[in-house]
């Protein structure tokens, strides 16, 4: 039991403010010990800034940390004011060529892995449908699954180039939700045998070439029927609910690697349960990380839920033991182990002129396809 508390904190990835360690930051990791740490643009000011935060993190922690960011182009680029702007998943889709996603995939990979990460939140394999364009934008590429998996595939290959890890979101699919899981929790009014058909093939596809797996807050009424409370009928999202996580992705599906919560301090959980039920609701279905991605007050107390319901529950805290053993023996097999060096000014000026480049590519790449489509016409 002892070994199985020090390793609790295997089963979170944290976040916090500011941009360089400070006594308060040292203490939260060093007490809590989390299986990664996740950096924001509020984290960001610079190359050799991050590449410094991200060190003195792992400093505070004794088993190798998963150093994460979202990073995927477009609307969601986290190294916007350090590097340059990386094109959006859908600008690069455009292209139609396999070579460019790849090469999406490589840039983006090369720009985390220069400056400190490993973990790469992307590509996201929600598919464009009409009903969420609002909310998803540029950042889904397809509403044809097969053609989400051709884009993905490619993206994933390329992250791989550059040693970093990619996680496949948002599970079981946000295609049609409405809402933003940052602040509500979206119904997707969909029969199990529908998403299985449409949004759950980029998963079933790439099963066996995705890192992680990122489990959204949304709602699935038509799969998980809401459930009677205190409150009244409360919908639970399938980031909490055991069918989704452990019978489809699991077993129906056969995933065998990591799969994480989206934020747990987002309002489309919080809706159906308060952070210490989220990230012991999570773990319970099948999870192996939570992401609590911003406070302090919320990462201590869910550290201390799953203690206190490891010790209340027997069947629980084998379902710990579970996932701290498979997160350990995922950082063994495939965590780069070689040191990175901080990057000079040289580095970063020729990552930012790549990152150009690429982007004109693109564009003469999109402008070419586009051409030929109204000579074909």
């Amino acid at each position: 039991m002892r070994d199985l508390k020090l390793n609790i904190g295997q089963l979170l990835i944290t976040g916090f403010d500011g941009t360089e360690m400070s006594p308060r930051l040292s203490s939260l990791l060093t007490k809590i010990q989390p299986a990664g740490v996740i950096l924001f643009a509020r984290n960001i000011t610079g190359a050799n800034q991050t590449h410094t935060l991200l060190r003195e993190c792992q400093k505070c922690v004794a088993t190798p940390l998963f150093t994460c960011v979202d990073l995927e182009g477009g609307t969601v680029d986290r190294f916007r004011n350090v590097i340059g702007a990386a094109p959006s998943p859908a600008e690069v889709f455009a292209t139609g060529s396999r070579a460019l996603y790849r090469k999406h995939g490589r840039v983006i990979g090369e720009n985390c892995r220069a400056i400190g990460f490993n973990v790469d939140f992307a590509p996201v394999l929600d598919l464009a449908y009409e009903a969420s364009r609002k909310v998803m934008s540029s950042r889904a590429v397809s509403d044809d699954p097969k053609k989400v998996v051709a884009y993905a595939r490619e993206f994933l290959r390329g992250l791989g180039d550059a040693a970093v890890l990619g996680c496949g979101k948002h599970f079981p699919g946000l295609g049609e939700a409405t809402l933003d899981t940052h602040r509500e929790l979206p119904r997707v009014e969909k029969s199990l045998r529908k998403l299985w058909d449409e949004d759950l093939v980029p998963y079933r596809l790439l099963r066996r070439e995705l890192p992680m797996v990122m489990v959204s807050h949304a709602a699935y009424p038509k799969v998980t029927p809401a459930v009677t409370k205190d409150r009244g009928n409360v919908r639970t999202p399938a980031s909490l609910s055991k069918k989704w996580i452990t019978d489809i992705l699991r077993k129906k599906i056969g995933y065998r690697g990591l799969i994480c919560s989206d934020d747990l301090e987002m309002g489309g959980v919080l809706a159906a349960a308060p952070i210490e039920q989220a990230i012991i609701g999570h773990i319970r279905a099948g999870g192996d990380l939570g992401l609590i991605c911003h406070q302090e007050a919320f990462i201590l107390r869910a550290h201390e839920a799953l203690l206190c319901e490891m010790e209340r529950d027997a069947r629980f805290a084998r379902r710990v033991q579970e996932s701290a053993r498979r997160v350990l023996a995922f950082k063994r097999k495939l965590l780069a182990t070689r040191r990175i060096s901080a990057p000079t000014s040289a580095r970063v000026e020729k990552l930012t002129r790549q990152l150009w480049e690429f982007g004109e590519e693109i564009r003469m790449a999109t402008l070419a396809r586009t051409g030929n489509k109204k000579e074909r016409a």
